[in-house]
Parts: C-alpha cells; sequence; structure tokens
C-alpha cells in the first residue's frame, strides 16, 4: 500500500455512509441484547447475521487471520478480544465492542464501549470521558486543519480528566480498504502530519485506560490487555471530512 491519501468522491462517501450505518445499527442491536449470561461467542454470532441480512460481510473474519467478526473486549481489554463460548459477560462489566463491515466495495468501522448493568464511578466516568473525548477529535477533522489537531484534542481531554490515552493502535483512513493512511493517532507525536482535505474519510478511534497506557498483547496474538489490568475504554466513529465540516458516518440515524 502506498502513502498515498485517497480522496473519496461525494458518491463513494453516500456509499460509505450507508456502511456505516449496518455497522451502527448492528451496535445498537447489541448494545441492547448484550446482558449478563451472554456470550461474547452469541454476540458475534447476532452481528455476522445482522450484517448478512443486510446485504454487508464482516470486515474484520480473517482479516489478517483475524477468527471472527467482531472485536469483544471486556473490562481491562482495550481491542482485538476474540469472542468466545466460553466467556459470558457479568453485572458491572465494561464491554468495548468494534465492528466493521464491507459494503458496495467500501468498509464501515465503529466502535463503542457498554456498560452491562450497573458499573462503578470510575468506570462511568471512563466511558464518559472515552465517548467525549472522539467527539473533540471529530471537531479538529476540518479542512486547512493537520491530523494531529485531532491526536492534541483527544489526549489533551483525556489527560486533563486523570485518564491515559494508548500509543501502540491508531485510528486510519478508510475506504475501499480497512486501514488506509493516514493514521491518526490519540496523542501527540512531534512530527508533521498531513493537511486535513475534504474527501478524507477517518477513523478516529481514542482507546483510554484508567491507570498506565501501556499495553501487552495476550498469548493468542490479538487480545490486547492494559498491564496493570486497570480498565480501559474504546469509542470509534468514521467520518467524511467536508468543506462545511466533518460528517458522522458511523452516528445511529435510525
Amino acid at each position: 500500500m502506498g502513502k498515498a491519501i485517497v480522496l473519496k468522491s461525494p458518491e463513494e462517501i453516500k456509499i460509505m455512509q450507508e456502511a456505516n450505518q449496518i455497522v451502527a445499527e448492528t451496535l445498537a442491536m447489541l448494545q441492547e441484547k448484550i446482558t449478563p449470561g451472554v456470550t461474547t461467542w452469541q454476540a458475534d454470532s447476532w452481528a455476522e447475521k445482522y450484517a448478512r441480512k443486510r446485504g454487508a460481510v464482516p470486515a474484520f473474519k480473517g482479516y489478517r487471520g483475524y477468527p471472527a467478526s467482531l472485536c469483544i473486549s471486556l473490562n481491562e481489554q482495550v481491542v482485538h478480544g476474540i469472542p468466545s463460548k466460553k466467556v459470558a459477560v457479568q453485572e458491572g462489566d465494561i464491554v468495548s465492542i468494534d465492528f466493521g463491515v464491507k459494503y458496495k466495495g467500501f468498509y464501515g468501522d465503529a466502535a463503542v464501549t457498554i456498560p452491562v448493568g450497573g458499573i462503578d464511578d470510575e468506570k462511568a466516568k471512563l466511558l464518559q470521558v472515552t465517548r467525549e473525548s472522539l467527539y473533540k477529535g471529530i471537531e479538529q477533522a476540518r479542512v486547512g486543519n493537520r491530523i494531529d489537531d485531532i491526536s492534541r484534542a483527544v489526549q489533551e481531554y483525556v489527560e486533563n480528566h486523570g485518564f491515559s490515552v494508548v500509543r501502540q493502535f491508531v485510528g486510519h483512513g478508510i475506504g475501499s480498504q480497512l486501514h488506509e493512511p493516514p493514521e491518526i493517532p490519540n496523542y501527540h507525536r512531534k512530527e508533521r502530519t498531513p493537511r486535513i482535505m475534504a474527501g478524507m474519510v477517518l477513523a478516529i478511534e481514542p482507546m483510554v485506560n484508567i491507570g498506565t497506557f501501556e499495553v501487552q498483547v495476550l498469548a493468542d496474538g490479538w487480545t490486547v490487555v492494559t498491564k496493570d489490568k486497570l480498565a480501559s475504554a474504546h469509542f470509534e466513529h468514521s467520518i467524511a471530512v467536508t468543506e462545511n465540516g466533518p460528517i458522522i458516518l458511523s452516528e445511529f440515524l435510525h
């Protein structure tokens, strides 16, 4: 893959909005159905069935060898948790759900972290700050800004609330490929980043930890956990940059 950033036409953005609506609907359905006792495997099965019913193909299944349709990560798991028949969600858990589809040749990608039943105050604050940091980042996705303006907005918001941003995983461009340039870190890097232009479609995805930003990958080769085993949250939207500001393609519209 070259380094070039692919700008999308209004027609392509319209298809990407349809793809992202399927993702948004799937995530909304899962938020209603995931209750104590539901296995992560069951959630994966619901997601895949729903996407296929809508004429889309799960984007993650088989991607670089990933075995499932959904990434579903509980509590101290940051991202890329593999669905399992042996893992049931419990009251008080927070569950990060990342889902993507391919539809009419284009990808949609979004993530939410949901509370299962009542959660403690610290987890509740983590969810709120992570979600709000995503919108702080999206606000900066304006023509003439740089990618680093997004990164900096997320980092400052998160750290001002006493949490930390994961550095090992980043947001990305999205289009006819699931991952396209540019990379979108959730923290400021001392390097010149690309200017933001109309027609860019970006997947912005803060991953935020209660404790240290440091993470490690488990023996399964996929599941990422916080080093200190404190909870982590993940929110993601795919957005299109227009002359009039960003449009959130994966905002649930119904």
